[in-house]
Parts: C-alpha cells; structure tokens; sequence
C-alpha cells in the first residue's frame, strides 16, 4: 500500500510539471503569435510603401467643360462624342478625358480642379484655385463670360467659373483670374471696395440736433417736398435740386445734418409706399479717403461710388451721398500748390451730378468749412442747388443744444435738487440756463482775442465767438467727468452747476495758444468772420499754471487752421 501511494504521488507530480510545461508552451505560442502578427503587419506596411513608391503621381487638371453620356448619331463612329467625359486644362494643354465610374458627373463645375490618375481618368473633384491675379470686372457678356480689366488696363475676356456664375456680380468687383485657363474664379473682397460700400442710415433723427431749426427747415423743404410730392414738382415743371451744400465753421452739426437728412427720407420712402421694409442709404465719403497717389484712381472711385448709388437707388430707395471736407477734394482748379489733380477730379463729379446718367432718388450732400476753395462749378444752380450756412450757435441755440444733452435720467446732487424743490425738471432748466448765461457772457474774465484789422480798427473777440455744438457736447462731457471724480474721492454724488461752470472755464483755457500759430485771414473765414484782412492777433486770457498771455503777432504764412 505504501509502494501504491508512493507512485500515485509521483504520478501526481508528474503531472503538475506537464501542465507547468503545457502553460509555458502556450504562453510562448502566444507571445509568437503575437509577434507573427506585428511582422505581418509591418511586412504589409512596407509592401505597400514599396507599391506607392512605384506608383506614377497624379496629376491636376481645370475642368473647362462637362459633356453628360448621348446617344449616338445615325451613322458615327467613335465612343469620344458619346460617353460621359470632361474637357479639361492639363500641363498647358486642352484634352478631353474619361471620367471614373466612382466620380459623379453632376458634382463637377467648369473652373474646378480634377485629380487625374495616370491614365489621365478623373478619380476625385477638388475645390478651385484660391491664388490667381487680380482683374477689375468691367461688363458682362452672358452667363458666363465678362470683360475684365487687368493689368496695364490691359482688357480681356475671360470664361466664369461655375461658382461665380452663381453670385450676383456688379461692374468694378474684384475678381481672381487664372491666366493659364482664362477662368475667373471667385469674387474677392477688396479694402478700398468694401469702404465705398452703402451703409444704411444711423437712426438720427433731426430731434436729435439742438439749435438748427431755421437750417433744418431749409433743408427739409428742399430735399423731401420733391420726393414727397413729386406729381405736384412735374406739375409746375420744377425739378429737385440734385445737391446740398453745407457749410460754415467745424462741430456745429453739418454731418449730424446729413445723417437726419438720410434718415428722414427713408421714413417718408417707406410711410409713402407702405413698405416698412424699405431702407434708405447713407454713403459717407471723407474727401482724403478718395485721393491717391496714382493718376486715375480718385476718378475710379468716384465713378464707383455714383455706380452703386444709382445701383441702390434703382429699387425706390433714397441714398444720400455725402462729402465730407468738400475742400479738401474738390477745391477751385488751379489753386494746387504741389499737383493739379483738382484739374481731373472736379471735372469727374460734374459728369456724374448731371451728366447723361440720371441721378433719380440719389442726393449729393457736401460739407466743408472752407467753402470759399470749392471750385465754382459745383457751386453753381443746377449741381448744388441748396447752399446752407450753420452757424455758430447765439445763447438761444445753446440752451437747446444743452437740453439734449442735460437730461433729466441723470444722477443730479441732492443740494441742487433741494434748491429747486426736489423738481429735476427745473434743476436741468437751471443748469442750462446758468451755463449758458456764463458762457456767452461778455464780461472781462470772457475776454478771448484782440484782433486788428488792415484798416487800423481793433476788435474784442470774446469765448462765445467761438462756441460750436461740439465744445458744448464736450463741456457737459467734462462736468460728468467732475462729478465721478467728486463722487469717487468725496463720497458727494450727481452732477452739480459748480461742475458745468468749471467746465466751461476749463474747455475755453484749453484754447488759449491756438490762435497764435495760425494764419488770420484763414482763421477768420473758419471761424465765422468776414470782411476786413485782418494783420494782428493778441490772446488775451490768462495761461495756465501763471504763464503770461499771449503776444501780438503778425503771421505771414499759412500754418494751419482753428476751430
């Protein structure tokens, strides 16, 4: 019995090794297995790079025309004319290819780019080009060609490619040209384009502007009577005026003017034709903006901007033009110092106020300070028809400027308020009136230039003469500064008479030097004041931090411009 168990437990342990035995051989399969798999893979890996490495790259190709299957003719020969293929640019050279069976004929355009294999069958659509040169679009000639502008304005015609035959083009959009296959392939937008483009009117309104009643309803009787009731204008055989003319010293609402100016008309555009959806347009034009270096292009970009105001207003919708600092691009030919290009330009704006296109629902608006340097011609009737002088503003004219920006949703000192009753209404009324009382004052400590004249006689020019709708905005800005700054270092809140007093005085020292480097003659017509040459100036005011006033001077030279 013993012998038995002795060789059962050797047995026993014989067994337990063959299982040790049996679990290492297939761990060991497995790790083999494994790796077989890895050099497969990678032995797959390298067949293949191997197979591209021989492979033929593919090559590009510009779809020029798509030719869907047809049925054959009675008669003819040949699969060329019949099945599906593609006329295409390839390397310089036209060539028409068969097209895959995994390609879908209808999702290729003309101008796109092709994938071609070595056979020169096409196996994949691409995009198109997004490099090319840059060409002017001068005139359409179909769907699908136009005349455009290049180079040297060197003229051509050119095939569009299957997205740009889908968007709307107007004459002077730029274009990316593909010279080698003739393609125009995409609208590109350009700076000085995007800036002549129509922005729609602001919303304001002609009670946003304080002190211009008189002008306002000059301008209004001109420019909307006509557009208003035009069956009562051909009636009586009179025409509307074509052009505006605004002028008179800086910050006193001339492009505020126009802006109400737009906006008023699209109200009445719209209340007229029941259309609440009708807009009307405000192009701003600032006289440097057009000027350029090179001969031509002002006159482009004023041909450009008559093009789409004429394009705008062709649907009924006013478009309002507007030239800010006239002077500065339309001045009297003749008078240029270092050019002559007034000799072209003035003559292009002519062309276009009443040349043989019609300018129907388009008004030219011109504003400068300097209307003496505008040439005549577009002075006379018949171009800018309404002249309108804005003056500075009289005490009256100040107080409503005031209003419109002295509210009464203001944060006002409880000691001004209780003066008044606790009512915010009189407080405001007050506020204005003792601050314009303070600035229009012509006591001594008011006292601003002494300016003689060629004939001898002196002047006593005081702050008031050279008040404007900007100096008020900018001293109601200076109390509202005050009044944070009392409230962040005092604890003391709201705005307070003390604030738009200090204010004033404050806004008109800040003005002290800039008569002096300025040339009279140029600074009087600026500034309002005509008549007498006049030879000498002297500040009068005191200087800040105790600096001693202002000399007499005589200018002799033109040095710059004031308010």
């Amino acid at each position: 019995m013993t012998v038995a168990e002795r060789q059962i437990n050797i047995l026993r342990d014989k067994l337990r090794h063959i299982d040790r035995q049996l679990a290492a051989a297939t761990q060991n399969n497995s790790k083999l297995v494994g790796m077989l798999e890895t050099a497969k893979a990678e032995i797959l890996r390298l067949k293949g790079a191997l197979e591209q490495e021989g492979q033929p790259p593919y090559s590009f190709g510009t779809v020029v025309q798509i030719n869907p299957r047809k049925q054959p003719a009675a008669g003819s020969s040949g699969q060329a004319a019949t099945e599906e293929s593609v006329d295409i640019f390839n390397s310089g050279r036209k060539m028409r290819v068969g097209v895959s069976p995994l390609v879908n004929l209808n999702q290729l355009a003309v101008g796109q780019e092709v994938l071609l294999n070595e056979a020169l069958l096409v196996v994949a659509g691409l995009g198109y080009e997004r490099a090319g040169e840059l060409v002017t679009l001068k005139e359409m000639l179909g769907k699908d060609r136009a005349l455009v502008v290049g180079r040297a304005d060197e003229e051509r015609v050119v095939r569009l490619s299957g997205a740009l035959q889908s968007v709307h083009l107007k004459v002077g959009d730029a274009l990316s040209l593909d010279s080698r296959t003739g393609y125009a392939l995409e609208k590109v937008p350009r700076a000085e384009v995007e800036n002549l483009v129509l922005e729609e009117v602001p919303d304001i309104t002609y009670q946003d502007i304080g002190g211009l009643g008189p002008q306002i309803e000059q301008i209004r009787d001109a420019v909307e009577l006509p557009f208003l009731h035009p069956d009562l204008y051909r009636e009586h055989g009179l025409k509307a005026p074509k052009g505006i003319l605004l002028y008179g010293p800086p910050g006193c609402g001339k492009t505020l003017i126009a802006k109400a100016v737009a906006n008023s008309l699209a109200a009445r555009a719209a209340e007229r034709a029941g259309n609440t959806d009708l807009k009307s347009y405000f192009l701003n034009i600032k006289g440097p903006e057009l000027l350029d270096k090179y001969v031509g292009e002002t006159e482009r970009h004023i041909r450009l901007i008559f093009s789409r105001a004429r394009e705008k207003a062709s649907d009924g919708s006013p478009v309002v033009v507007f030239f800010d600092e006239m002077d500065s691009l339309f001045r009297t030919r003749g008078t240029g110092v270092s050019s002559d290009v007034e000799t072209t330009i003035v003559p292009q704006l002519l062309s276009e106020i009443d040349g043989v296109e019609r300018l129907d629902n388009v008004i030219v608006i011109g504003a400068s300070n300097r209307e003496d340097m505008i040439d005549p011609a577009i002075l006379r009737p018949g171009r800018l028809d309404v002249k309108v002088k804005i003056q500075r503003p009289d005490a009256e004219a100040a107080a409503d400027i005031f209003a419109k920006y002295i509210t009464t949703d203001l944060p006002f000192h409880a000691q001004d308020l209780a003066e008044y009753g606790g009512d915010v209404q009189a407080t405001v009324d007050a506020m204005v009136q003792r601050t314009v009382e303070a600035m229009y004052s012509t006591e001594k400590s008011n006292e601003y230039l002494e300016v003689t004249y060629a004939n001898g006689d002196t002047e006593m020019l005081y702050f008031k003469d050279f008040n404007s709708g900007a100096v008020v905005q900018n001293v109601v800005d200076r109390a509202k500064k005050y009044a944070i700054k009392d409230l962040l270092t005092n604890n003391q809140k709201g705005l307070r008479i003390e604030h738009l007093l200090r204010a004033v005085v404050d806004e008109f020292r800040e003005h002290e030097d800039m008569p002096n480097t300025t040339n009279p003659d140029d600074w009087a017509r600026i500034s309002g004041k005509k008549g007498e040459r006049i030879t000498y100036i002297r500040t009068i005011v005191q200087g800040k931090a105790g600096q001693e006033p202002g000399k007499s001077i005589e200018t002799t030279a033109n040095t710059g411009q004031y308010l």
